[in-house]
């Protein structure tokens, strides 16, 4: 199981949850069983081509999967993901 941390503006997906708790063995299963559980939430954080989308960030622990092996970085037993999207400001 993964403690999933929830955004603010996805959390009307969530019905205003900012944590929920999912089981999976690697980051796509997890977004599948978020999508199974909270509809519209792939959509938010998956492109077309079902890459991560240029402005969500997906931090397993503390590090980006986009540094590790994408939608395939393993979860363990308790892992802690979050969902960040990136904020552009100037």
């Amino acid at each position: 199981m993964a403690n999933v941390r929830i955004p603010t503006p996805l959390r009307k997906l969530t019905l205003g949850q900012d944590l929920v708790t999912v089981p999976a063995a690697t980051i796509g299963e997890l977004i599948s069983n978020l999508e199974a559980k909270h509809p519209g939430l792939r959509e938010r954080l998956l492109d077309d081509k079902g890459q991560v989308r240029r402005f969500v960030n997906i931090f397993v622990g503390e590090e980006d999967i986009r540094f590790q092996k994408g939608l395939d970085t393993p979860l363990g037993e308790h892992s802690e993901v979050s969902i960040v999207p990136a904020i552009a400001g100037g």
